[in-house]
């Protein structure tokens, strides 16, 4: 029995709440990682997991277990990744999230690229606006959009991004440009609607303090590409990331308004899960993407 692939395989399982989150991180199927932990239940002579039907459950031996399992493992990494330091092949499944305009335009695209440097990893995408549990769910990084509060994440500035007013030239023109936050109410805003996450309205810094104004328009959805289109077609306005925006900034076909009141940051961070090492997958990723982001004029050929 490979007593290393075993335990982190028992810590994935116990992490995850699944053997198929479990074995989506791994490469294999539930049933192999089914069969390393009966393997390691065996081989202990101890249950370590209730399975049902209902889920997965550690017992209070298998609590016990999973901490001192925690522990080896980090201590096997650090070893390999101080020998990794000083080699450049990387392998591996690299498994990461982001939102998804986001990925489809700026994380998908440069994956050829980071493979034709590291052929030997396998790269799996899931691009969704939903905030998904890292650990839970098997990912070994994420990319995130504003602020990561949750300390159990590690987060590292990708590229600087700010939330903005915007609307087309032939809006303002016709309506009016907004000179005051509360002004906004009298425009057609277009916003993510209540499963997008803006109904608390779009916040703002003023006087040093954040305030949400909530705003109203005849169009709304749950998909920010398709706002994005409606906004540069003058149908309203919108309120976007500067990553988003910039190629249209640069043409003409967008203008911002009231940028004295926008957040300072809203940045672009690549996130994952708080440990002692950063496994070097993660870490040529993570330089990879950075690179590409802050090449001149990068966002303005969006």
């Amino acid at each position: 029995m490979d007593r290393y692939t075993t335990l982190r395989s028992f810590v994935l399982v116990a992490e995850s709440g699944s053997f198929a989150a479990a074995a989506l991180k791994e490469g294999v199927t539930p049933v192999v990682m089914g069969r390393r932990l009966d393997a390691l239940e065996r081989h202990l002579g101890v249950k370590l997991m209730h399975r049902s039907t209902r889920g997965l459950s550690l017992t209070d031996l298998g609590e016990q277990y999973l901490e001192r399992a925690r522990g080896l493992l980090r201590e096997f990494d650090e070893v390999d990744a101080s020998i990794g330091e000083h080699r450049t092949a990387v392998r591996g499944h690299l498994v990461v999230s982001a939102p998804a305009a986001f990925g489809r335009r700026h994380v998908g695209p440069h994956a050829p690229a980071f493979q034709a440097r590291f052929p030997d990893v396998q790269l799996s995408f899931n691009f969704t606006d939903s905030v998904v549990d890292l650990v839970r769910h098997g990912y070994d990084m994420g990319i995130r959009i504003g602020e990561v509060t949750d300390p159990n994440y590690v987060a590292l500035k990708l590229f600087p991004n700010r939330r903005v007013v915007c609307g087309s030239p032939g809006y303002f023109a016709v309506h009016g440009t907004p000179r005051t936050l509360e002004a906004l109410t009298q425009h057609n805003c277009l916003a993510f609607n209540l499963q997008g996450g803006q109904q608390r309205g779009w916040t703002f810094l003023r006087d040093g303090r954040q305030v949400a104004i909530r705003v109203a328009g005849n169009l709304d959805c749950n998909d920010g590409e398709l706002l994005f289109d409606w906004v540069k077609q003058g149908l309203g306005i919108g309120w976007r990331s500067t990553w988003e925006i910039q190629a249209a900034l640069k043409r003409g076909e967008l203008i911002t308004v009231l940028d004295e009141y926008a957040l300072p940051a809203y940045d672009i961070q690549a996130v994952y899960p708080q440990q002692r090492y950063l496994p070097a997958k993660v870490r040529f990723f993570i330089d990879h993407l950075k690179a590409i982001y802050n090449a001149p004029g990068y966002w303005e050929t969006g």
